[in-house]
């Protein structure tokens, strides 16, 4: 009768028989008892049961036994049978493909349908922990990073020693460190704040802030990805900076902070935006002409000369 084992692999499954096994039929000389396939009588002869008909242990074998995966021969009903992936084997052929030993009680992974003792994958096709240099057992988990691969506890803060696991960590050169590590060994400390600066961050006259910290020196308003002047070593926003320094334009009377159009016209004590530094009579652009100063005016020199 044959038997169907589970193997030791988180990918078989238990399978059944597909018959049933039943010694000789008793039954009367009237009625006939014979092989559903061969039409042979029965009597006084061994036969299983599939779906309840009955057939000869010569049909059963010829229509429902499974042929073996490495020796392609029947697997009969009285033998042993092992199932993987689909695949069926005889319990005496289902052997590492490198060392030939018996996987029936062993575990063990496959290689393009080659099956594998865990020896034999270890020293053959798993990869190498760079820290120990020993090779990863099959199912065990593994860590991977920039190419390389570790034992998870082998993984460890080159500072405390401790593994890493799945917990953030910094690389540096050749050694990793766990935040904690990091941050009191290396990290830049924030101007503003003095804690460790470990992302992001900017940097303003060789000092590093966060961004939350980089403030307006007057609002205290974010300066970081916004325009910002200084005034000696402050940073202000731009509305700050025209309320609090910036020279007033002659002619719009609006502050000139080196923004937007930026280029400035500076004449004795009065300055003027590039585009203000007109005629004060015909309102021509003076930029790049003469021009002649009287008392609070400029003027071209057709309007100078018209006076």
């Amino acid at each position: 009768m044959r038997v169907v084992v589970g193997l030791k692999s988180a990918d078989s499954h238990p399978w059944s028989l597909k018959g049933s096994y039943s010694g000789p039929q008793k039954t009367t000389m009237s009625e006939r008892f014979d092989c559903w396939s061969c039409n042979e009588s029965l009597y006084g002869r061994k036969y299983i049961q599939v779906e309840e008909k009955p057939h000869c242990i010569a049909c059963y074998d010829r229509l429902f036994a499974n042929t073996c995966h490495t020796c392609n021969e029947i697997i009969s009903h009285n033998t042993k049978e092992l199932v993987y992936e689909d695949r069926f084997y005889h319990e005496n052929c289902f052997r590492c493909f490198l060392c030939d030993r018996s996987l029936a009680e062993e575990p063990f992974t496959s290689q393009e349908e080659a099956l594998v003792c865990s020896d034999c994958y270890s020293s053959q096709f798993s990869s190498k922990c760079v820290a120990c240099n020993k090779a990863a057992d099959p199912g065990s988990r593994m860590l991977e990073f920039g190419g390389s691969t570790w034992h998870e506890d082998c993984f460890v803060c080159h500072g405390c020693q401790k593994p890493i696991g799945a917990e953030s960590f910094v690389p540096d050169k050749s050694s990793f460190y766990c935040t904690a590590c990091y941050e009191g060994r290396f990290a830049p400390r924030c101007s503003r704040c003095h804690k460790a600066l470990t992302k992001g961050g900017l940097t303003y006259r060789d000092e590093v802030w966060h961004k939350d910290c980089f403030l307006c020196s007057g609002c205290r308003a974010p300066l970081a990805g916004q325009p910002f002047t200084s005034q000696g070593q402050s940073p202000y926003c731009v509305k700050c900076f025209s309320s609090l320094y910036a020279k007033k334009c002659v002619g719009c009377n609006t502050a000139i902070t080196g923004f937007g159009d930026g280029k400035y016209i500076s004449f004795e004590d009065r300055q003027w935006h590039q585009p203000c530094f007109k005629c004060s009579t015909c309102s021509v652009s003076l930029v790049g002409s003469g021009f002649f100063p009287d008392r609070d005016k400029i003027l071209c020199t057709d309007c100078h000369e018209d006076e």
